[in-house]
């Protein structure tokens, strides 16, 4: 069984980049400026004639055929090394974070296997080897392993193979996968690098009284606010009792099956009525797309968790707003003058952070408005506790506490 602990990778990096390194040192060399065409051309030829021949030689001299100049080219290995340096070194980054990804560090590792043309390259198999601290594998051709494992892979997934009896391949997700909630925030139900299959699940609720719908958005990638996170499908879940907002319950499940279909599950507690949709997180992403998302969540990490807290803790305060007026307008011959007032100077300056966008300013407010509706909310619940008891005798209370609490 091979499972797949995490993945990292830089699609903007590859050979060809080495290449073009060494094809600006040779037209520098050469005196050609702007180089196109067949000049261009030329020298990126010349630069992988070069850059395979340093595989095993400790100097190489290329002719090279600039357009219609031609120009001889020598290159030692430490020259290339120092060219290159930087870009190897790019790779480390992709490594550290598969490894943070994963949970684990280099020295935990068993074995490193090197995968195409540009491991052969002595830097890059030395910078492997001192990172990780032990001799990568490099038996197998690098350019036909892959090949030879994507179609073992498909092979396995005909349905039809030998191999699926004694192979088992499990994925992660490469993408966080969650949900729209209020206020455009995104709730990450089953998370990035989690192991296929995978599934989770989370309770929500309404936000306004008799509410007998709601409406599902499901996300992929790892940016906190929906709107920058890739839309993958819409569905709505009715027949919700008309109940006070805050009181219906509806789970809702992700599940991630072998196949990497992702099912989504709505299911409303108390009617037990249910909706479902299915798509293909993976469908339509390329790796390059993938890469993107991620570098521009980490790029844009800060002003994310700024932005979800704000949204947050204004959701937060809008609730205990609407609680707030709608427990005034009902028991008005509830709350005392004075503390009336008290009240709505907190509820006035409430409103005014939420305008301001001012977060903190927002939170203690709404701690404030807590604060201070206590005593009002308090007399509201023993009146309720009173209705609700009259005409019980003692024993019967009793009786009831201890049914309650079973």
């Amino acid at each position: 069984m091979f499972q797949v602990l995490s993945t990292a990778g830089d699609t903007h990096l590859g050979g060809d980049d080495f290449d073009r390194l060494i094809a600006e040192r040779l037209l520098n060399e050469a005196g050609v400026v702007g180089a196109r065409g067949g000049a261009l051309r030329g020298a990126m030829e010349a630069a992988e004639s070069a850059k395979r021949a340093l595989t095993d030689a400790e100097t190489t001299e290329v002719v090279a055929q600039l357009g219609e100049v031609s120009a001889t080219f020598t290159l030692s290995r430490d020259a290339l090394n120092t060219l290159i340096r930087p870009l190897v070194d790019r790779t480390l980054t992709a490594c550290k974070q598969a490894l943070s990804d994963a949970q684990l560090s280099a020295a935990q590792i068993d074995g490193v296997v090197l995968v195409g043309g540009s491991t052969r390259v002595p830097l890059v198999r030395q910078v492997v080897e001192e990172f990780f601290g032990r001799t990568p594998f490099s038996d197998i051709d690098p350019d036909q392993v892959v090949a030879v494992g994507a179609a073992m892979q498909a092979d396995i997934l005909s349905g039809e193979s030998e191999l699926a009896e004694d192979v088992l391949l499990m994925d992660v997700v490469p993408l966080s996968l969650g949900l729209e909630t209020m206020g455009g925030v995104v709730e990450k139900l089953i998370w990035r690098c989690s192991p296929i299959p995978s599934s989770a699940s989370q309770t929500f609720t309404t936000h306004v009284d008799g509410q007998t719908a709601v409406s599902l958005h499901v996300v992929q990638g790892e940016r906190e606010m929906a709107r920058d996170n890739r839309s993958l499908a819409r569905f709505k879940l009715g027949g919700i009792p008309p109940m006070p907002a805050g009181l219906p319950r509806v789970e809702v499940q992700f599940m991630v099956d072998a196949n990497g279909i992702l099912t989504v599950t709505a299911t409303e507690q108390y009617t037990g009525k249910q909706s479902n949709i299915e798509v293909v997180p993976s469908y339509g992403l390329t790796d390059e797309q993938i890469e993107e998302m991620l570098e521009s969540s980490i790029d844009a990490a800060e002003t994310d968790v700024d932005e979800r807290l704000l949204v947050e803790a204004k959701v937060e305060a809008e609730q205990i707003l609407r609680a707030v007026e709608k427990a005034l307008t009902l028991d008005p011959d509830m709350v005392q003058e004075d503390e009336l007032g008290r009240i709505q100077a907190v509820v006035a300056e409430l409103k005014s952070a939420i305008d301001a966008q001012e977060r903190k300013k927002v939170s203690d407010l709404s701690k404030k408005l807590d604060e201070v509706t206590a005593p009002f909310a308090q007399r509201r619940i023993e009146r309720d506790l009173q209705l609700a008891l009259r005409g019980q005798s003692a024993l019967e209370v009793a009786d009831r506490l201890d049914r309650s609490n079973v």
